[in-house]
């Protein structure tokens, strides 16, 4: 099953490559009321250094859940794959992929939708879920440090960008630095992003009503630990894939949990 792409200008212009799924209507992918009311739709953002292709498209989680009757929704983020990487630091202000998805969102201007993400995709969509009110909501590779300790994380990422071309093989930053390199990020646009985003800290998080599924590899605690997330969370369930932060994305698990989730 082949995606269909359009564009979308977010609220300062820049353009978001958007990656459409299911869609079951003669109706243009850029209008909004391009999906029947009925259709249920899904919205998922990818990882740090990833694209919606990479993360939902290349393993078949985007087409399942497409065969399971879901228009499923996947922008490439602000300075990642097909989406534009301005090079200027106010292209970037605080919780820039917030805006960027409520632009979205706004466009789509849909009755009901569920919202998820991978990793990165995951932070944005926790923060969303304290303004936002999905019917149902992924939190994939992410534990609870992943969202109330960024500053460790920032800076791990921030030196993967300065290592790039220096780092040997058991340097801790080389398997980021490779797939950095394999995704082709535009690094000046990728550390700008960095700087952007805050903790959550734990009484936000309480807030946080929607259903939510917090999807992690067993060997991935990359962001911490999802188990205190999802005890956290007043609605959160945890799951466990096969796989490490990295793996548990090839799995086909990952979107038959997701799909087994959105049907329950």
């Amino acid at each position: 099953m082949e995606a269909n792409n359009w564009d979308l200008p977010s609220f300062d212009g820049v353009k978001l490559k958007i990656h459409e799924m299911g869609q079951d209507s003669a109706q243009p992918l850029a209008s909004a009321s391009s999906s029947s009311d009925t259709q249920p739709t899904v919205i998922l953002l990818h990882g740090l250094f990833s694209n919606a292709y990479t993360n939902w498209i290349k393993f078949g989680h985007a087409a399942l859940l497409a065969e399971a009757g879901f228009r499923v929704i996947m922008p490439d983020l602000r300075a990642h794959g097909q989406s534009d990487a301005p090079h200027e630091a106010d292209a970037y202000p605080k919780d820039v992929l917030i805006k960027d998805i409520h632009a979205l969102i706004t466009h789509l201007d849909l009755p009901e939708y569920d919202l998820g993400g991978f990793s990165l995709g995951a932070r944005t969509t926790a923060r969303l879920l304290t303004e936002l009110s999905p019917r149902k909501a992924i939190l994939a590779g992410m534990g609870l440090e992943g969202l109330s300790g960024w500053n460790q994380r920032q800076g791990f990422f921030l030196k993967a960008i300065e290592l790039r071309d220096t780092a040997k093989r058991d340097d801790p930053h080389w398997m980021a630095i490779q797939f950095m390199k394999s995704q082709k990020i535009d690094v000046v646009a990728a550390a700008h992003l960095l700087k952007t985003f805050s903790d959550m800290e734990p009484d936000a998080i309480q807030i946080i009503t929607t259903p939510t599924l917090v999807l992690c590899g067993s060997e991935d605690r990359d962001n911490g630990d999802p188990e205190a997330l999802a005890q956290l969370l007043p609605n959160g369930h945890h799951v466990a894939i096969p796989g490490t932060h990295m793996s548990s994305v090839t799995k086909p698990e990952l979107g038959q949990e997701i799909l087994k989730f959105l049907n329950s």
